[in-house]
């Protein structure tokens, strides 16, 4: 059985990365095409957004978190601080709330290559939590040990 990822509360500025998040997704929700949004935060404080796409070949659909990394890596930031992800229900889904959600497995090997330190947002028992990215990838893969 898994042991549950404790977290630690939120900040003002967690908050808002999740607002920047929500508020995009819902901007730019489009079945089968975008439903998902993720927010960065870079050290700077600047916070930078992405949308998933998805593709008719799943291979080739690029994950919002690495959307929105780019746009950060992109303009100079150096390190990132927090991260958060938001999933779109379909029209036919039951509940239409927005929700944070983890990130893919593809999505932890990256943040924890280029996002070391950063704190990802995660739900745990209906309350929104910060995890070390670190934790989300235990006994991760390194080329030189």
């Amino acid at each position: 059985m898994n042991k549950p990822i404790p977290g630690t509360p939120i900040t003002a500025d967690d908050q808002a990365l999740i607002d920047a998040a929500k508020a995009l997704i819902e901007q730019r929700y489009l079945e089968n095409r975008h439903h998902i949004a993720s927010a960065v935060r870079g050290a700077s404080g600047k916070v930078y957004t992405g949308l998933h796409l998805d593709t008719y070949v799943g291979r080739a659909s690029v994950c919002a978190e690495a959307v929105a990394l780019g746009q950060a890596l992109a303009v100079g930031e150096k390190a990132i601080a927090a991260i958060v992800s938001i999933r779109h229900p379909r029209p036919r889904e039951q509940h239409q709330d927005c929700k944070v959600v983890s990130p893919c497995g593809i999505c932890r090997e990256m943040l924890t290559d280029f996002a070391p330190g950063a704190a990802v947002i995660l739900l745990r028992d209906d309350t929104h939590v910060r995890i070390p990215v670190e934790d989300l990838l235990p006994a991760k893969y390194r080329r030189h040990p």
